[in-house]
């Protein structure tokens, strides 16, 4: 039985249509909800500038204990403790992150401090590891060459050693940081402020909008900081020991 050419037409056009209705919906209510999202902009800028100096404190704090560790339990005298001291690092790793803050909260109090303490034990092993791990594994080689030229153990550590180690040194830099823009948003817990206010005040009350402005805001900053990050990595290490800017032939 052959159908008629006008119902033909209408039975195609439907589905079109529908589709063409739903796009428009779903723009309408993608704008409405957008238009939400920019009612927070005042609470987000306020809050990204407490998220900022709550993470630069941690990365301040963290680089400034890491790497001194890092580079003393390298020294051949402290390798045999090296892994022990790891693992009760690891322990600082394994731990939630929640659980942490609540625990510097239980000595430190609320505040700022306690979300400062609290994260950079968080994000204190990968900075030793990488550390004491990338000294550890400069090449025999190269200590042997800098002894035959007469170089002192500290020249030797500075100027042979911390070269060849610091993309390692850095990527665990990187990864810390980076790690503690995403997690600093629990220090809104125990009154350590941020863009977390945001998100657990907007999950508490029922707010999509608000509990999106902050999560979305917090992505986008640890986004931003593991790109400026690598953008330090790959201009500071220079070539040959640097595997982002192979040497040129």
């Amino acid at each position: 039985m052959l159908r008629h050419p006008e119902n033909w037409r209408w039975h195609r056009a439907g589905p079109v249509a529908g589709l063409v209705l739903c796009f428009f919906v779903t723009g309408a209510q993608a704008a409405e909800f957008g238009g939400q999202l920019l009612g927070y902009r005042s609470e987000v800028q306020y809050l990204l500038g407490q998220h900022v100096k709550l993470v630069a404190l941690v990365a301040f704090f963290s680089i400034g204990l890491g790497v001194p560790l890092g580079i003393w339990l390298s020294r051949p005298g402290m390798r045999r403790y090296s892994e022990g001291v790891m693992q009760l690092l690891n322990i600082g790793t394994t731990v939630p992150t929640l659980a942490k803050l609540a625990i510097a909260m239980l000595f430190f109090g609320l505040g700022t401090g306690s979300a400062v303490i609290g994260l950079t034990i968080a994000t204190l092993m990968p900075i030793v590891r990488n550390t004491c791990v990338g000294l550890q594994n400069v090449s025999p080689e190269l200590l042997d060459a800098a002894r035959g030229l007469g170089m002192r153990h500290a020249q030797i550590l500075w100027r042979v050693e911390f070269p060849n180690a610091l993309n390692v040194i850095v990527s665990g830099i990187r990864t810390s940081i980076t790690y503690a823009t995403g997690t600093a948003a629990l220090a809104f817990l125990i009154g350590g402020g941020g863009l977390g206010e945001l998100i657990f005040t907007g999950i508490d009350i029922n707010e999509p909008a608000m509990m999106l402005a902050g999560a979305i805001t917090t992505c986008l900053l640890a986004v931003t900081v593991d790109l400026l990050l690598y953008q330090i990595q790959y201009w500071l290490i220079p070539r040959g020991v640097n595997p982002y800017r192979p040497l040129r032939t």
